[in-house]
This record gives C-alpha cells, structure tokens and sequence, in this order.
C-alpha cells in the first residue's frame, strides 16, 4: 500500500551563502540557501538554533515576523535581524502560488 504521494523530487545545484556577524547585543549565524524551487525565495537557515524559514526582502520588512520566525523576543534584535534581511536578500514579486 502506498502511503505518500509524491509531490516533487527535484535535484538542483544550488548556491549556499553562511554569513556571521554582530550586533550591539546578539551574534547571528546564518545559511542562506539560494534555489529555484518556491518561486527563487530563499532558505534562510539560523546555524544556532536550527530555525529555518522561506523568505524575501519584503518580508523581511516585516519585523514581527522575523521575530516570531526566528523567535526572538528583544524587539531590537528583531529590527536589526529585519534590516539585515532586507539588505541581503532578494526581492521578490510574484503572484501567489496556492
């Protein structure tokens, strides 16, 4: 009996960025991993706690949810983490895929 259905098996070669950096009160270490599956978003990967998520610039914009992603409970850390995402990573406009 066959108990999945497989939505998609795809293998790619993908670019992986690993950043570290400071703030005045948090130290950041991050995979980044840059693909085409979901649309060219990418896998933003915090090496330290193992969080992970699919995100862009604009919704990096959105501090409250790096802060619930990531789960980081200084609002502070959360604004900067936000602005570093915008800066670094990739815009993105596309419809929505569901």
């Amino acid at each position: 009996m066959n108990l999945f259905e497989r939505l998609y098996d795809e293998q790619e070669n993908v670019k992986v960025q690993f950043i570290g950096f400071t703030t005045e009160s948090a130290r950041y270490d991050f995979g980044i991993v840059y693909t085409n599956m979901f649309f060219g978003k990418p896998l933003v990967i915090c090496m330290q706690t193992g969080r992970s998520t699919l995100i862009c610039a604009e919704e990096a914009e959105n501090v409250d949810h790096v802060k619930k992603v990531f789960q980081i409970k200084c609002d502070d850390e959360a604004s900067d983490l936000s602005l570093f995402f915008t800066k670094n990573l990739p815009t993105m406009t596309f419809d929505t895929q569901y």
